[in-house]
C-alpha cells in the first residue's frame, strides 16, 4: 500500500537498527504521528501507550491496527495495572480492583481470573505487553508510590498472587512485565522524584523482596522491569537499573549461583524519572542500563517526541563506536526484544475462553472490609441524598490525577440529590464540611489517612461533631476503624467505589 511505503526510509545499518529496537518510546495524541511510523519502518520495535493516547477501546484498536500496518510484530506496551493505575480506563476509573484488594481476598484463582479478563480486553485492543504486575512487597506502610499497588506486606502472599497474575495475563496472549525489580516496597521516597535507598542486607533482600520475583520467573513472566532504587548491600554505587550486579549478577544469574535465572526481557522503568534523569541524564543512563544488562529502554511517560528517540538512538550508537558499550550486548538486547515480539505474534488470537465482564466487580465486593460502630444504635443506611466529602491527597505520578476516584458518582446514582466536594491539604477544614453538608448524612472518603496528618485531623473533628458519619478508606487500611460505618476498599478503582456505595445504602437492610 502506498500509504505505508511513504513513511519508510532506506534501511539503516544494523547498529542503528539495533539501537532503535531497544527503545520503548511514547508519543502524544490519539493517532500515530508520522515520525513514529517512519521509525517503525527503520527498526523501532516497541511503542508505549499512556492515558493521553486513549479515548475508547475502539479508538485504541484503530491506533494499534495502524501501528501494525507499519510493523506487524510491534510490541505495544501499556502501564495497565488495574486498580488505581489504569490507562485503558483513565477517564472513568478501572473496572478491576488493584493488587491490594486481590491480596486481601487471597484467592489466587480470582487473581488469575481478573488478570485474564484484563489481558483479554487489552489483547482485543491490540496491546500485547503490559508493564504489570507489581511484585513489590509493601513492607513500609508509608511508601508513597507503591501502597495499594502491592498485593500486601507478606512475601509469600505477594509471591503467589504475582505468579497467578502473570499466568492469567499471559494466558490471554499479553506478555507480563513484573516490576519493580529487585523490589520497591521498602521505600519512603518516590523514584519519580528522587533516588530511593533501601538499606536492607542481602539476607533480607532474598527473604523478602526477591520472593515474588522468583515466583514470577517460575510462572514464566516474559519480562521484568527494573527499579531506579539503590541497594548498597547489592551495589553501593549504582541504582538497580544501571547495576550489572543487580541485572546480570542477580536477575540473570543461574539459580545454582544464587540468582533468579531469568532469561526473558529486562525493561527499565521510565528513564525520564528523576532518580535517573536528575543524576545521570537519560542518554548516559540509557547507555549504562543496556551495558548493565537491560534490554529495553522505557521512555515516553514525560518525554514523548521524535527528538528524544533520536538522541537515545544516537547515544547508544556512539557508545558502541567509542567502545563504551559492547556491540554484542546491544545486539543481544535487540534480539531479546524481537524474541518477545515473536512470542506475542505466535499467541495472538489463540485465547478462545469466554469473557468474564463481572469478575472485577465480584473481586471488589469480596475485598470490602466493613466495620460497624460498637457504640450507639445499629447502623442505619441513609434513606436520602448524602454529602460526600472526598479528602484528596496529591496523587503520585504513577497513578496520576486525571482518573476519577471515590464513591460520589455511584452514590449520586443510588441517592439522587447527593452532593460531592473535594478537600485537600489547604481546604480540609471540618467546619467547611459541616456547613456544606447541612442535614445530609456525611460520607467521608479518605485515602491513606495514616500518611496524612491534615486528613486525620479533619476526620477526627468531623467525627466528634457528627458521629453518624460514614468513613470510606480507599487506600491502605492502617488507621483504626472509625465512624458509624467504616468501609475499607483496599483501592480506589471505580469498581471499589461501586462496591462501597452498595454497602453504604444496603448494609443493615
Amino acid at each position: 500500500m502506498t500509504i505505508l511505503t511513504q513513511h519508510r526510509s532506506p534501511h539503516p545499518d544494523t547498529l542503528t537498527r539495533d539501537a532503535l529496537t531497544v527503545l520503548q518510546p511514547g508519543f502524544t495524541g490519539t493517532t500515530a504521528p508520522d515520525w513514529l511510523l517512519r521509525r517503525l519502518g527503520e527498526g523501532l520495535s516497541s511503542v508505549g501507550l499512556f492515558g493521553r493516547n486513549i479515548t475508547s477501546p475502539e479508538q485504541l484498536a484503530a491506533l494499534t491496527e495502524r501501528l501494525r500496518a507499519e510493523r506487524g510484530d510491534v510490541l505495544v506496551a501499556i502501564d495497565e495495572e488495574g486498580g488505581d493505575v489504569t490507562r485503558l480506563e483513565v477517564r472513568t476509573g478501572s473496572s478491576f480492583p488493584g493488587n491490594l484488594a486481590l491480596g486481601t481476598v487471597d484467592d489466587t484463582g480470582l487473581t488469575r481470573a481478573v488478570a485474564h479478563e484484563l489481558g483479554r480486553r487489552l489483547a482485543a485492543c491490540g496491546v500485547n505487553l503490559n508493564w504489570a504486575p507489581s511484585g513489590d512487597v509493601n513492607s513500609d506502610p508509608d511508601n508513597p508510590v507503591i501502597g495499594v499497588r502491592s498485593f500486601g506486606a507478606d512475601p509469600a502472599l505477594v509471591a503467589r498472587h504475582t505468579a497467578a497474575y502473570v499466568e492469567g495475563l499471559q494466558a490471554a496472549g499479553v506478555a507480563a512485565c513484573t516490576k519493580h525489580f529487585p523490589g520497591h516496597g521498602d521505600t519512603a521516597v518516590d523514584s519519580h522524584h528522587d533516588l530511593p535507598r533501601i538499606d536492607a542486607d542481602l539476607a533480607t533482600l532474598h527473604a523478602r523482596e526477591l520472593v515474588p520475583f522468583r515466583a514470577a520467573v517460575a510462572a514464566g513472566t516474559k519480562a521484568v522491569m527494573s527499579a531506579h532504587i539503590l541497594l548498597p548491600a547489592l551495589d553501593p554505587a549504582l541504582p538497580a537499573t544501571l547495576s550489572p550486579r543487580a541485572l546480570h549478577g542477580l536477575l540473570r544469574a543461574p539459580v545454582t549461583a544464587g540468582g533468579l535465572g531469568f532469561d526473558g526481557l529486562i525493561v527499565t522503568d521510565g528513564m525520564e524519572m528523576r532518580a535517573i534523569a536528575g543524576t545521570y541524564g537519560i542518554e548516559r543512563g540509557s547507555v549504562m542500563a543496556i551495558a548493565a544488562g537491560a534490554d529495553a529502554i522505557c521512555v515516553g511517560g514525560g518525554l514523548a517526541d521524535e527528538g528524544t528517540v533520536l538522541r537515545l538512538r544516537d547515544a547508544l550508537v556512539a557508545a558502541v563506536r567509542d567502545g563504551e558499550l559492547a556491540e554484542e550486548r546491544l545486539a543481544d538486547a535487540a534480539a531479546r526484544v524481537r524474541a518477545l515480539a515473536g512470542w506475542t505474534s505466535s499467541v495472538a488470537g489463540s485465547d478462545a475462553s469466554a469473557s468474564d465482564p463481572e469478575v472485577g466487580l465480584v473481586a471488589a465486593r469480596r475485598a470490602l472490609r466493613v466495620t460497624r460502630s460498637g457504640a450507639g444504635p445499629a447502623y442505619e443506611p441513609p434513606a436520602g441524598p448524602v454529602y460526600v466529602a472526598a479528602f484528596t491527597p496529591v496523587a503520585n505520578i504513577a497513578v496520576g490525577d486525571e482518573t476519577p476516584w471515590g464513591v460520589g458518582a455511584e452514590l449520586t446514582r443510588l441517592r439522587p440529590g447527593t452532593l460531592t466536594e473535594t478537600y485537600g491539604p489547604e481546604s480540609a477544614g471540618a467546619e467547611a464540611v459541616l456547613a456544606a453538608a447541612g442535614e445530609r448524612r456525611i460520607v467521608a472518603v479518605v485515602r491513606d489517612v495514616h500518611r496524612h496528618p491534615w486528613m486525620a485531623r479533619a476526620l477526627g473533628i468531623l467525627l466528634a461533631a457528627r458521629p453518624d458519619t460514614i468513613v470510606v478508606e480507599m487506600g491502605l487500611n492502617e488507621a483504626p476503624a472509625s465512624g458509624a460505618l467504616h468501609i475499607a476498599t483496599h483501592g480506589a478503582a471505580r469498581v471499589c467505589g461501586v462496591a462501597a456505595a452498595a454497602a453504604i445504602v444496603g448494609a443493615g437492610e
